[in-house]
């Protein structure tokens, strides 16, 4: 009498808990649906590293824009988690089943990545000083120096005079620019302002 759905989520959310990297696998026929928004939710709130993998592309019909239109359809339900990569596969043909296997090999190295803080305010401070932190109140945010600390998914704090005053779009800012500079696609990322 038990309710197989239920066991069957339950096991689900073990095994990502579980789990380093989570590889959604999608229908390429029915798209990302609500229950694959849900495990990847729930991936990114376990700081998991993910990849969308999109079986069963041998059986759309194809031309020249088909996997970006797709892609970008993926990207526009994902919102601001547009930092997990997509791979388009297909298991019954063997297409870029490896290419998926690598990319997850990828995606662990990213979670396991240090940035020495050399390194880091050598190239984020300047894109900082192009585009600092909007004043609030008349007061400015400067942000003094960043390193990244000990985590298990790559977390860096930011050392400035007024940590309460950054706002979420400046957070995305600075997020943004780590990740074109050090390349963290497939793994969340966590920033912290702390007072210095």
């Amino acid at each position: 009498k038990e309710d197989i759905e239920f066991y069957s989520v339950l096991r689900a959310i073990q095994a990502l808990q579980d789990s380093d990297i989570c590889i959604i696998i999608v229908d390429a026929e029915r798209g990302l649906e609500a229950q694959d928004m849900s495990i990847i939710s729930l991936a990114n709130k376990y700081n998991k590293g993910i990849m969308i993998m999109v079986n069963k592309w041998d059986l759309i019909e194809k031309d020249t824009k088909t996997a970006d239109t797709y892609k970008k359809a993926i990207y526009e339900k994902l919102g601001q988690m547009d930092w997990i990569p997509v791979i388009f596969t297909s298991v019954v043909k063997k297409q870029r089943i490896f290419q998926a296997v690598e990319l997850a090999i990828k995606i662990y190295d990213n979670k396991e990545k240090k940035v020495t803080t050399s390194k880091l305010n050598e190239i984020i401070l300047p894109e900082i000083e192009r585009y600092p932190p909007p004043a609030i109140k008349g007061k400015y945010i400067k942000i003094k120096y960043i390193t990244q600390i000990p985590s298990q998914v790559p977390t860096f704090a930011f050392f400035c005079n007024l940590p309460q005053y950054i706002k979420a779009p400046y957070e995305r800012y600075l997020e943004n620019k780590i990740r074109k500079h050090f390349d963290f696609e497939g793994v969340p990322i966590r920033l912290f302002f702390r007072k210095k």
